[in-house]
């Protein structure tokens, strides 16, 4: 895509280990002298995906990505033990120690957002500045905004969303849904756990974007088996658990990341994660602004969303070098 910068691969890669089972794929990117940024990808689940440091100008940055727990080249793959929204925050203070970072700049989409807010609210003086894509916060509200049959994405996409809830008793809420696609991928019927993962994944494909190519979600051949497990099995594990984070827990501390700068880019019509939660973000968060893209939804492949990060990380690193 034009409006991103050139492709690069990594220059070193590796693993670390926790001290409780599991093995934390990373690697880094860019510039080995420039400005630390870590890179958390969404889901939970969904690992690295081609390409993400085209979001970054490889001569400023030096661009780190880490694939966390259950996921991508991480390890045990899939692993639901140990792991926590508590756990993946132990990771990436354990990540910035191992590369010996004494602060950076916490990139995030999605549940990447969630999870760049909690680093920097667990340890405010580690982070030097924020950009954020598709703020979810975690709270009722936003998990019914995507699973429940009142929320936004049921309403938006009926027919899908028929599709999507087969088999869900009544009530059908975020909780009922999660329980009953937990009870399916834990089925020693492999048919029917293969199914309920392919129709967790072609759920949120399906809403990701404002205008989708022909046949997305139609069929799954051409969708990574690994990636719709981990996204599918992952994701619905978190979101029945509440996401492992007490109600309100970012608004209720922001204050302590009122001196942070941060961007906040948000899609106009994303129906996975909700406009107003991005907004409320803003206005509670003194030191951030808000950029909404009016002609897109939640996916870094729109190019409004696309132009916005990449200006978002530029205007980042001229700030922090006037800032030093």
């Amino acid at each position: 895509m034009k409006r991103l910068y050139p492709n690069t691969g990594c220059y070193r890669s590796g693993y670390f280990d926790s001290d409780d089972g599991h093995r934390l794929y990373y690697e880094e990117s860019g510039n080995p002298e420039g400005l630390p940024v870590l890179f958390l990808h969404g889901g939970p689940g969904a690992g690295l995906g081609a390409g993400y440091q085209r979001f970054f100008d490889t001569n400023r940055y030096r661009i780190i990505g880490l694939e966390q727990r259950g996921c991508g080249r991480s390890q045990p793959f899939g692993s639901l033990i140990n792991n926590t929204t508590q756990d993946i925050l132990k990771d990436i203070n354990h990540l910035r120690t191992l590369l010996d970072i004494q602060s950076w700049t916490l990139f995030g989409g999605s549940w990447g957002a969630t999870l760049a807010l909690l680093a920097a609210i667990d340890s405010p003086d580690t982070v030097n500045g924020l950009i954020l894509r598709g703020v979810f916060l975690g709270r009722h509200e936003d998990r019914d905004w995507f699973l429940s049959q009142q929320g936004a994405a049921a309403s938006l996409f009926p027919d899908h969303y028929e599709l999507f809830i087969e088999g869900v008793e009544e009530p059908i809420t975020a909780a009922s849904v999660c329980a009953y696609y937990l009870k399916c991928f834990n089925s020693t019927d492999e048919r029917h756990r293969m199914n309920a993962l392919k129709r967790w994944y072609i759920w949120e494909e399906r809403l990701s974007k404002v205008s989708l190519p022909p046949g997305t979600g139609e069929f799954t051949g051409h969708y990574p088996l690994e990636l719709m497990t981990s996204l599918a099995k992952l994701e619905c594990y978190y979101l029945s658990n509440n996401c492992f984070i007490p109600e309100g827990f970012i608004l209720d501390n922001i204050d302590k990341i009122a001196h942070i700068p941060g961007t906040i880019v948000h899609g106009r019509y994303d129906v996975i994660c909700s406009t107003r939660a991005a907004y409320t973000l803003h206005k509670a968060w003194e030191n951030s602004t808000l950029q909404v893209v009016q002609d897109a939804g939640h996916s870094t492949s729109e190019p409004g969303i696309a132009l916005a990060l990449c200006r978002a990380t530029r205007d980042m690193s001229r700030y922090l070098k006037e800032n030093k």
